[in-house]
């Protein structure tokens, strides 16, 4: 059978903990996932994908899209394997890009941030609350309100949002698109890149 397309979204948040408390074996289960997961799935599909490249017909028609964060770039106090993690999906997506562009497989990364409402984003304000200060508020909804005015939008994510941008990437409509990280973040990693 063949495979033509991969959303490759392996992903475990870990522990919510500074750093100088994070326990050992958690950053190394969140790595393992999150990291090793996604190289192990990744690597397995892209060499079926060569495999079958082999015919011009075929050429271009494969697409990788990994699921990175915007964690990964900004670096989220007490989620610092997660953060780490994602950081490296990010890093693994542009080397893939540059080594299977040659057998006609595309490799793009999404970078969600601050999609809900729902349990992942109840979780992860409830855990940052129990942290507190210096870095987030004591009480889960001023959690919540802080981080939703930190985006330009001044609005949460939809989960569509982050689906239709992974179409796009899957689809033939990106067919000149590879090594690129789209954030779907209501602007809150912005940034110009040289």
């Amino acid at each position: 059978k063949r495979i033509d397309l991969l959303w490759n979204n392996a992903g475990y948040q870990g522990k919510i903990k500074s750093l100088l408390n994070y326990d050992p074996d958690d950053f190394k289960l969140v790595m393992d996932i999150n990291v090793s997961g996604m190289f192990i799935v990744m690597q397995a599909v892209a060499k079926r994908m060569k495999e079958q490249g082999d015919d011009e017909h075929s050429k271009g028609e494969c697409a990788i899209v990994n699921t990175a964060s915007v964690a990964g770039q900004r670096g989220t106090p007490a989620m610092v394997a997660y953060s780490a993690s994602k950081a490296a999906v990010l890093s693994m997506t542009v080397v893939a890009s540059k080594e299977l562009a040659q057998y006609g497989i595309r490799v793009n990364c999404i970078s969600p941030a601050l999609i809900g409402p729902g349990f992942m984003w109840d979780r992860q304000n409830k855990l940052h609350a129990r942290v507190g200060p210096p870095f987030f508020p004591s009480r889960q909804e001023e959690v919540a309100n802080a981080k939703i005015q930190q985006v330009p939008m001044k609005r949460l994510g939809e989960v569509d949002e982050v689906l239709n941008t992974l179409a796009f990437l899957l689809s033939k409509q990106a067919s000149y698109i590879t090594g690129t990280n789209i954030n779907v973040d209501g602007g809150m990693g912005s940034s110009l890149k040289a």
